[in-house]
């Protein structure tokens, strides 16, 4: 089966960055036209859930014998199963905002979880309401928007945010809480490694690879080491370097912002001014 069903366009460039089996991402997003009349859902091989956008819309749902009907109304979503297709009848065209979730990451999520078995993977539903799923697909829709200024460490953390919170749903369930955190020669190699990489769009997977977890369980291992996400960490350190080199002087706003991580100078204000309260022209003045 190909990586992306014909039917979706290609992601943006920057989710492609890399290559082999790692080169999609966790999770991505597509804000898709929905046909009136009926039709059947593509195969694919992620969980797909489908966040309504706009009007409230009288749909069915089918998927093998068993069938739903009721009015969607905006951020109900509906989850489709990896692999299995669904029949949908709507009286009018509609628009979905679409986000896919690898297999892996579920399962994954789920054996963090400590889940049975019959627990790790989504069952197919329709018509459900849930704030924290919503803020998660409306942060990946603004990511897309901006062509992804967080890069792929920010979508893989909301991908796995979004992992648990599916599972936990599913299985009414709370999130455990971690009782440790990441041992300390093991942070010490994961801030060593973010230090030496801040240019480099990191990936949470690449971070637990080097601390020697899986995705799941470092996730939660770093937050309680460090007090943060990996996301946000990141983000504080490389703030801190665009911090230094413009007391230092010497390089443009440009150079400044790619050195340090950042998509373009716009990103690198932004965030300067979200964690320190002043521009990096401010910045830069103080030092002359």
């Amino acid at each position: 089966m190909s990586d992306r069903p014909a039917c979706y366009p290609a992601p943006p460039a920057p989710l492609l960055s890399g290559s082999g089996p790692n080169r999609m991402p966790l999770l991505d997003v597509l804000t898709s036209p929905v046909p009136s009349g009926r039709f059947d859902s593509p195969l694919d091989d992620r969980h797909v859930l489908c966040l309504h956008l706009g009007d409230p819309v009288p749909v069915s749902y089918r998927m093998g014998r068993h069938e739903r009907r009721g009015t969607r109304i905006h951020g109900q979503f509906c989850v489709v199963p990896a692999g299995s297709s669904t029949r949908w009848t709507l009286t009018r065209p509609a628009r979905s905002l679409l986000l896919r979730l690898t297999p892996a990451l579920l399962g994954d999520t789920a054996d963090a979880m400590g889940l049975a078995s019959q627990d790790a993977g989504l069952a197919p539903s329709i018509h459900i309401r849930d704030p924290q799923v919503e803020r998660i697909g409306w942060m990946m829709q603004a990511e897309d928007h901006d062509a992804y200024p967080g890069g792929r460490l920010f979508a893989d953390s909301l991908a796995a945010a979004l992992a648990a919170r599916l599972l936990a749903l599913q299985s009414r369930s709370p999130v455990p809480s971690p009782g440790r955190a990441l041992p300390a020669w093991r942070l010490r190699h994961v801030i060593e490694y973010i230090e030496a990489n801040l240019d480099q769009d990191l990936t949470l997977a690449e971070l637990a690879g080097v601390a020697g977890f899986s995705l799941s369980h470092f996730k939660p291992l770093f937050r309680q080491a460090v007090g943060m996400p990996a996301h946000r960490f990141v983000m504080g350190r490389r703030v801190e370097r665009a911090r230094t080199r413009l007391l230092e002087g010497g390089a443009s706003l440009t150079d400044i912002a790619l050195e340090a991580g950042f998509a373009h100078p716009g990103h690198m204000a932004r965030c300067m001014r979200r964690l320190l309260g002043v521009s990096p022209s401010q910045i830069a003045a103080s030092s002359r």
